[in-house]
């Protein structure tokens, strides 16, 4: 390697050349990391939360759509500018990858800024429509008022670890996610019991680090590893920079939005059988995140690679990577499946010992979740796929056909149609996992048929 190569270019060659499995596990280690304490900050949000109640547990329920919703302006405006970006550094083309990273980083701040003020002043009305019962309410409302003042510090440290991920950066990301996760977790039990703020203390404690996280991305990772530093001279809003953004970052947008919709609708249904169903279905969910986190932090061990190969016309690798990617995730996710259904009831009483309707609840809803968990290996990998390569048809069919194109009309059909209640809402879970690994298939399919007809890579490496 040329000693005189800028840490850009060294970053170019590392990107394509080295083997794609070594290459997807070494970036996928740092996000399977920060994947895994986020998960276990939220499942320690919950757990803490515990020791005030069943409705105090289902309030962080509650919260979860908005959360859902934070994460997707963060993905969006992150993953649209860091698709963009790993795809201008794979053609060498700097310039344009440091307009976008300010501009993308800007943008998603100001943005959220402005939702998260609507929200503080109609938060009476926010707390109901997303399904609080009338207990449960002083709590989400409690809960809500710090999350909402944290959103937009959320969304900027999204944004940056998305960016920096899409560089080829993830262990530096790691740092100030996985910093600020453990700040959390630190924080959680001495606002919530020594400082007596209840379940204000677990908002606030999240608040406080989010901000270091944005601080510690900011100062500490934009300048490591040859990364774009962000400029705020860059930040250049255009129309062609925002249609780019949209195309890389729509399906990520629709897929957490749904999520949101979704849950917001199963916790309005829910609402119906009493706190500890929505306490239960928190939990569930809370657990699903943290299963899923090894899968997604391959999938973002995926991207990056796709995003310069693809660049770099190196179709290939961007094919051997994305099996690899399937086939380590569908096991991993097939194990932890296998547990967490036969353990199912000694993990939920873990979060609600005291309360055996919330276990018998939620370890049927669980159960559940575990038989169709490695389809979602496959569903996620396609989805990460199309969307790097900035293929947003592709994607937003795929982001959007669990949550939005299966999973509401299940709720509808078993809870309406067949009558089977609670268990409805559980069984439209899996059927919509079955259904939404079916619809990518065919996705999947044609995708890499383009890439097998495409024109060979360049004999002109760097």
């Amino acid at each position: 390697m040329d000693k005189t190569a800028s840490p850009q270019s060294e970053k170019f060659i590392r990107m394509t050349t080295t083997p794609v499995e070594k290459l997807v596990c070494g970036l996928a280690a740092p996000s399977i990391a920060i994947m895994l304490i986020s998960a276990l900050y939220n499942m320690a949000d919950t757990y803490f939360v515990g020791s005030l109640g069943t409705s105090a547990v289902a309030a962080v329920g509650i919260a979860f759509p908005l959360m859902a919703i934070i994460q997707a302006m963060g993905f969006f405006f992150g993953q649209g500018s860091g698709n963009y970006m790993s795809r201008a550094l794979g053609a060498r083309e700097t310039e344009p990858a440091s307009r976008m990273a300010a501009t993308g980083l800007v943008t998603g701040f100001f943005c959220m800024a402005l939702i998260a003020v609507s929200g503080l002043v109609f938060l009476e009305p926010l707390v109901a429509g997303l399904g609080a019962t009338p207990t449960i309410s002083p709590y989400a409302k409690e809960y809500l008022l710090f999350i909402l003042l944290a959103s937009p510090w959320m969304v900027a440290a999204t944004v940056l670890n998305q960016q920096l991920r899409f560089q080829g950066s993830a262990s530096v990301a790691m740092v100030g996610m996985i910093s600020g996760a453990a700040l959390n977790i630190f924080l959680d039990p001495l606002f919530i019991f020594v400082f007596h703020l209840g379940i204000k203390g677990a908002s606030a404690a999240t608040m406080v680090s989010q901000i270091v996280s944005f601080i510690i991305l900011f100062t500490y990772g934009c300048s490591r590893q040859g990364n774009i530093a962000i400029n705020f001279r860059h930040f250049s809003p255009s129309r062609s920079r925002y249609i780019e953004m949209f195309r890389g970052g729509v399906p990520a947008l629709l897929r957490q939005g749904l999520m949101s919709l979704s849950t917001i609708l199963i916790n309005h249904f829910a609402g119906v059988y009493g706190d500890a169903a929505i306490a239960a279905i928190s939990i569930t969910n809370r657990l699903f995140m943290f299963a899923n986190s090894i899968m997604l932090g391959f999938g973002q061990g995926f991207q990056p690679v796709c995003g310069f190969n693809y660049g770099a016309k190196q179709y290939g690798r961007v094919k051997k990577a994305f099996w690899f990617c399937v086939r380590v995730a569908a096991s991993g996710l097939l194990i932890i499946a296998v547990l967490m259904a036969i353990f199912a009831p000694h993990i939920i009483a873990f979060f609600r010992r005291d309360d055996p309707e919330v276990i018998r609840i939620g370890t049927v809803g669980l159960r559940l979740h575990c038989i169709t968990m490695p389809f979602a290996a496959w569903i996620v990998m396609c989805n990460m796929m199309t969307q790097t390569m900035g293929k947003a048809v592709y994607a937003s069919v795929n982001a959007v056909s669990r949550q939005g194109l299966f999973l509401l009309p299940s709720l509808f059909f078993f809870t309406r149609f067949v009558n089977l209640g609670l268990l409805g809402i559980q069984l439209s879970l899996p059927v919509a996992d079955i259904m939404g690994f079916i619809l990518a298939i065919p996705i999947a399919v044609i995708v890499l048929r383009q890439l097998k007809e495409a024109p060979p890579p360049s004999s002109n490496t760097p």
